[in-house]
Formats: C-alpha cells, structure tokens, sequence
C-alpha cells in the first residue's frame, strides 16, 4: 500500500470520548505525519477541539452523527440501535468501503466486536475472529490471543490463531518465524483438554513455514516473554489479561507505600528514582494499548475505555503499523500457506 495511512475513529466511544480521541490523534500524528483521520462524531463537538490542535491541521476530515454506543449497552441492542447511523457502525463502515485502512475505537467491545463482524464479515478460512494484544514481558513484547472475543474454542480455531497472531508478530516485530506456544495447565504433551492437545498436533505435524511451534506454555511464561505469540481460547485470555493489569496496578501501590514509609525508604527512592521511573513506564498500560481484531476483512483496532489520549495515541499507532505494513496480505499468505487438515 502506498505511504499514506487514512484511519477511521470512533470519536464518540470510550469513557471519555472525543475529550480523549483528539488529543490522541494528534499525539498519533505527530508520530506519523502520513497519517490521516476520519472521525465520526458530533461535529458541534468535535469541530472546536480540533481546531484547537494544531497537529490535526489539514488532517482530519468530520463527518457528524449524533448516535453514539453506550459503553454497558448489549451487543445485540447496540447492532439494533447504532447499525448505520452510529459513530462506531460508519468508522467500521468506512474500512469496509475502502475510505480508511484501519478503524479504532475505544467503545464497547462487544458492540464492536458484533459491528465488525456484520459489517466486514470473517475471512473466507476463518470461522470466529480473535482479539490480540501486545503483552509487555522480560524480553520485551509478546502477541497474546484470544484476549476476550469468543468463549470456547476447538483445534482448529486455536490453529487459525496461531497463524494469524503468528502474522501479527511478523509484522509487529519483523520476524520471518515467529515462536508461538499454547497456553495450557502444563508444558508436558498429556497435559490439558482435548481442543488444545489436537491443536499441539496439527501445529507440530504441518511444520508450517509462517511460524516456529514452541509447544505448551505455563501462565508464568507470559511474563517471560518465552515465545513470541500465545495462543488461548477467549475466557482464558481475557481472566489473563485482567489479573496481569491487576497484578500491575498492586505493585505499583505497594511500591509507592514502601518508598513513603521510612526516612530512609524515601533517600533510598531519590538515589533509585531512575529505576523506578523505568519500571513504572514499562508497567504503563498505555504503552501497550490497542486489541487488533483478527480474522476480519478488514482492520479494526480496540482501544482501552479508560484510555487517556497516550493510550488512544498508543491504539491509534498499532492500527498505523497493522495498515502500513499490510496484516491483510500477510494473514492471507500465512492462511494459503497453510495445509488442508491443519486450517479446516
């Protein structure tokens, strides 16, 4: 695709809305001065605040709805209500009619999920799409899926993972055969359901050429960083994903009690501040913000509801990067690449 990366925003979604949607596009912005917006919204609203920043000059294009999806509406009401007409609906829309390379919202994710799936549809070799993050650990980063899309799954859906998040990674880390692992309650082959002990066959018996199998990972190897995508169905995922951000946000606390306890807990901090400052940006949800749904026609990127505008700025740069270097293509050749019995 050519230099220039067009994406469609949700700017009526999220917690906070279009108070958090411009600032990070104009952080976003300023990071990829190719870039360029759609934004679907209130354009009572959203005219004022980009007019107020400078970094969105001749960069965004408004486009006005009033209807917006509510962050606790169910999925199948938000479809009934905001099909067509609603913030969330037209910046999907506008991927589907080849207006924007990538669209990101920070809404309800069910919402979004079902929106996408209607209006993009699944790709032709995939039965159910994924959501995919970018999980911080030791070694740097990871690809983590499913993160929430699907509850249960089946061998082959965990192969269809693989391979996508394998295409993922190769993009996002530039690497020719990703590693990737089965998350399981063991690393030996007895070990775990059926669904995940068909799937370790496939993957080792196709010797697929997009991806390097590991085998079986621990939930202990997530923050390891031992291989580069992990595979898991969407409730095991999602439990994952919210007791690391937990687990996060109880260090950071007993961090800051046990630097204010003591005067020499306090000296200690000052000679230690450098330290401590790394620690908390590589513990900063923001930086790794941005669920990329996977298996759809089409890129769609979900941002954190309670993401601040360097959170947004951060799910605005993964869509850019998703787009820029063509995760379509590259999932459709991992997919032709993939042998008849591992992929149906």
């Amino acid at each position: 695709m050519s230099q220039r990366v067009r994406i469609s925003l949700d700017a009526m979604g999220g917690d906070h809305g279009p108070s958090t949607v411009v600032p990070g596009a104009g952080l976003a912005r300023e990071r990829h001065p190719e870039t360029t917006f759609l934004m679907f919204g209130d354009e009572a609203v959203l005219t004022p605040l980009v007019a107020a920043e400078p970094r969105l000059k001749d960069a965004v294009e408004i486009r006005h709805t009033t209807v917006a999806v509510a962050m606790d509406e169910k999925p199948s009401q938000a479809v009934r209500s905001g099909r067509g007409k609603s913030s969330m609906w037209k910046a999907i829309q506008a991927v589907r009619d080849g207006e924007a390379d990538a669209a990101v919202s920070a809404g309800n994710t069910g919402a979004l999920m079902a929106m996408s799936k209607i209006c993009l549809k699944t790709m032709s070799h995939i039965e159910r799409p994924a959501i995919a993050c970018l999980w911080p650990t030791i070694r740097g980063e990871s690809v983590v899926l499913d993160v929430g899309a699907t509850i249960g799954t089946d061998a082959n859906h965990l192969v269809d993972m693989a391979v996508m998040g394998a295409a993922m990674a190769r993009i996002v880390f530039d690497l020719d055969r990703p590693t990737v692992g089965l998350l399981n309650v063991g690393t030996e082959e007895m070990k775990g359901n059926e669904a995940v002990k068909e799937a370790a066959r496939m993957l080792r018996e196709s010797d697929l050429p997009g991806l390097s199998y590991h085998g079986f990972v621990e939930g202990t190897d997530l923050g390891r960083g031992t291989v580069d995508v992990v595979v898991t169905e969407g409730f095991t995922g999602n439990i994952a994903l919210k007791t690391a951000e937990g687990t996060a946000k109880q260090i950071a606390a007993y961090l800051k009690g046990a630097m204010g306890r003591t005067l020499m807990a306090k000296i200690g901090y000052l000679f230690a501040r450098g330290a401590f400052e790394a620690l908390r940006e590589k513990m900063n949800p923001s930086r790794a913000n941005g669920g990329v749904f996977l298996g759809l026609e089409g890129i769609v990127i979900k941002s954190h509801g309670a993401a601040d505008a360097e959170g947004f700025a951060s799910a605005i740069d993964i869509a850019h990067d998703m787009a820029r270097h063509d995760l379509m293509r590259t999932i459709r050749e991992r997919l032709d690449a993939t042998p008849a019995q591992a992929s149906a």
